[in-house]
């Protein structure tokens, strides 16, 4: 399986340790993200994880910003991205199972590293329920 990373500089800490977790488990891992904590524009490393989602080049994307936030908006601006902004292994699930999510954004200042392996774990392999959530998904692009 694919994953393409992205962070800015407060999530440098915990892309490597995702980074390192995924290929312990023979994920390929695409690395867009900063590699320092000097201050940088999330949006540059961001765009990239959302296009390869977009694009097939990635089964997922997994991207971290201090607050989850700035990275979730950006991925969320292209046409085939569900970035789900998730704090705990629950609400990653429900990411999945409701939302058919392909990315998953991480808040770096208000997670635990452990608890963000975990989520990336329970991202990766969790399924989408289908049915009437397909629906629902099927109603989140906009037509211009």
């Amino acid at each position: 399986m694919n994953i393409s990373i992205g962070n800015d500089h407060a999530g440098t800490e915990y892309k490597f340790a995702i980074k390192e977790h995924l290929e312990s488990k023979g994920f390929t891992v695409k690395n867009y993200g900063t590699d320092s904590s000097n201050s940088v524009d999330y949006a540059d490393f961001i765009h990239p994880v959302a296009e390869d989602v977009e694009n097939k080049k990635a089964d997922f994307g997994i991207i971290v910003c201090g607050s989850g936030n700035g990275a979730n908006m950006t991925a969320n601006k292209h046409q085939k991205v569900r970035s789900a902004l998730c704090w705990n292994k629950e609400i990653t699930a429900l990411a999945r199972e409701h939302n058919n999510a392909n990315i998953l954004s991480i808040p770096a200042r208000y997670t635990a590293k452990e608890q963000v392996l975990e989520m990336v774990d329970v991202f990766l392999n969790t399924e989408f329920e289908g049915g009437r959530h397909q629906n629902r998904i099927d109603k989140i692009p906009l037509s211009c």
